[in-house]
């Protein structure tokens, strides 16, 4: 079998199923483990990765507004790839390719691939999402393995911090405009024993105002711009002048704001977000749970 994925996380999970020497076409964004680097990129975006904030969100809005899609797809090397199997999403069109992006390029196969697209909402949706690709691979029993022991690593994590005070906690994916983080993050801010003030599990990011965030009383702020490592997101947040009216907020006055490494542990719906959810459990609870992940998954500001 041959297989081209256009979704990091689809890649993340090939990979760990033993998957690695079947993928044959990845997109720009993949890179763990690192070897899925070295893949042909089959996806290249239309805006610049490495912009500002407010600029990425002006580019996004526009091409949006026109009905155009924010990605690229190299139909002919996707074509003389030949894959038996495209893995895809239709969760989010701003964070990957979707299906509709592919519908020009498969116009050129004279043997149709088949197509799996996911859309996972909540952490059971990724887990199932993995069992999915197990079957559509034939790795069906790797898969349930793997699918078991990220779920038995969490509840083991949300029962380690069962009897802990929750905080206060405000997810930021995005900086400018402010986002709140949602899908599964809330899920994730719960399991490691926090009470996310404004996130809407199973439910996308949404925009959040200037005031809506100084009224939550926040004694957390994760500061996790979607894609972004924790040094990107340090950055970003120290050359972002922050509104007066959160000079209130206990996360600000007790210097309890993080930046993570969203693109690793909160932004792909991928085996690493039980990582994430003991990354928050550390910064939630560090006399309860220990640091088990590389020290510059975070950064404290």
């Amino acid at each position: 079998m041959q297989i081209c994925s256009l979704l990091p996380s689809a890649t993340e999970i090939l990979y760990a199923l033993g998957l690695g020497d079947a993928v044959v076409g990845v997109t720009h964004e993949c890179d763990f483990p690192p070897e899925a680097a070295t893949k042909p990129p089959l996806i290249r975006p239309r805006v610049d990765p490495q912009a500002s904030p407010a600029i990425i969100d002006r580019q996004v809005t526009e091409l949006v507004s026109r009905g155009e899609s924010i990605y690229s797809v190299d139909a002919d090397l996707l074509a003389s790839l030949a894959p038996d199997l495209i893995i895809t999403q239709d969760l989010c069109h701003v964070c990957a390719a979707s299906p509709d992006d592919l519908a020009t390029a498969l116009t050129r196969f004279s043997k149709q691939p088949k197509i799996l697209s996911l859309t996972p909402h909540s952490l059971a949706d990724v887990w199932d999402d993995i069992r999915r690709i197990g079957e559509a691979t034939g790795r069906r029993r790797d898969a349930q393995g793997l699918a078991m022991c990220l779920e038995q690593k969490v509840a083991a994590i949300e029962m380690n911090v069962a009897n802990a005070r929750r905080p206060r906690v405000l997810c930021l994916e995005w900086m400018d405009p402010f986002y709140i983080g949602g899908h599964w993050v809330p899920e994730m801010v719960a399991k490691a024993g926090g009470e996310d003030v404004l996130g809407r599990a199973d439910e996308p990011s949404f925009r959040a105002t200037s005031e809506q965030i100084a009224n939550t009383d926040a004694e957390i702020i994760i500061v996790m711009p979607c894609g972004y490592s924790s040094r990107r997101a340090a950055a970003e947040f120290s050359f972002k002048e922050l509104p007066a009216i959160w000079d209130k907020l206990p996360a600000i006055h007790n210097r309890r704001v993080f930046a993570v490494d969203a693109n690793s542990y909160f932004s792909r719906p991928g085996p690493r977000l039980s990582d994430g959810v003991e990354l928050l459990a550390h910064l939630f609870h560090p006399d309860v749970v220990p640091l088990n992940v590389p020290g510059e998954a975070f950064q404290k500001l």
